[in-house]
């Protein structure tokens, strides 16, 4: 694949989760949709969103709620562009969604391989592809963001790297939609800064290719560490996504 076609699958996979059109996401226009399931969305969506917003750099696509809508298209309106993304307008936003009990939740960064870019690094240890019978006992808590816990069927393939037998470092992929597999990796404490998230990720993403899919790495983008393996593996800034969920959902996750 090209970068311009894997662009083109990450586009159409985005309109799909959006529920809008591909070309959307080029136009310096602002896109407001309303939010409804689609069974070709990416699986772990909890679709439909009262608020949720993606930009690849240009307009903002913005799915909402019938009755977020108003409070939505006046965020857009007052913070273009990437300051909708940014502090202090988030706290304007969250004021505009306090009537509905909802609070900004989730804000990530998305990153695509740069075919030119992308090739296999070296950490010093074995490394080898894990089938999904090779990964059947690895859904322990070190390997938390490898796996798909709660689908396990989603899981299709992994990376390990292994000194003298024992699992340093794990890098895993989630079909989380037709034709894009997402990438997590952990590295266990002792074996930090040797190169091995590198290799296990750039490793799996390769072998993603060959499968005919086209692997995706989100991070926080607070995530320094993370987004420092994204590139050096050879991946680059695709889409950024903001989401507000309910209250409840957002103070559950503080305890």
């Amino acid at each position: 694949m090209t970068n311009r076609e894997i662009l083109d699958i990450a586009l159409r996979q985005s309109a799909f989760d959006c529920g809008c059109r591909a070309e959307d996401f080029l136009s310096e226009q602002d896109t407001v949709t309303i939010s409804k399931a689609d069974p070709r969305a990416r699986k772990y969506l909890p679709l439909p969103f009262e608020c949720d917003l993606v930009t690849y750099g240009n307009g903002i696509v913005a799915q909402v709620s019938e009755r977020t809508r108003p409070a939505v298209t006046e965020y857009l309106n007052r913070f273009p562009g990437c300051r909708a993304f940014e502090t202090p307008a988030i706290n304007a936003l969250n004021d505009l969604l306090a009537p509905f009990d909802l609070k900004v939740c989730f804000m990530a960064e998305y990153f695509l391989p740069d075919v030119t870019r992308l090739r296999e690094l070296e950490c010093g240890y074995e490394l080898r592809v894990l089938q999904k019978a090779d990964f059947a006992n690895l859904y322990l808590s070190e390997w938390s963001n490898c796996f798909t816990f709660i689908a396990r069927e989603r899981d299709v393939l992994a990376v390990g790297a292994y000194d003298n037998g024992k699992l340093a470092g794990l890098a895993g992929c989630s079909a989380d939609c037709d034709d894009m597999y997402q990438i997590g990796v952990d590295v266990l404490p002792g074996y930090r800064r040797k190169g091995i998230a590198s290799a296990v990720t750039s490793r799996l993403a390769i072998e993603i290719t060959k499968l005919g899919k086209v692997p995706f790495y989100c991070a926080a983008w607070s995530n320094i560490k993370s987004v420092r393996n994204a590139v050096k593996c050879g991946f680059r800034p695709a889409w950024v996504e903001l989401t507000a969920r309910d209250k409840g959902f957002v103070d559950s996750m503080l305890k």
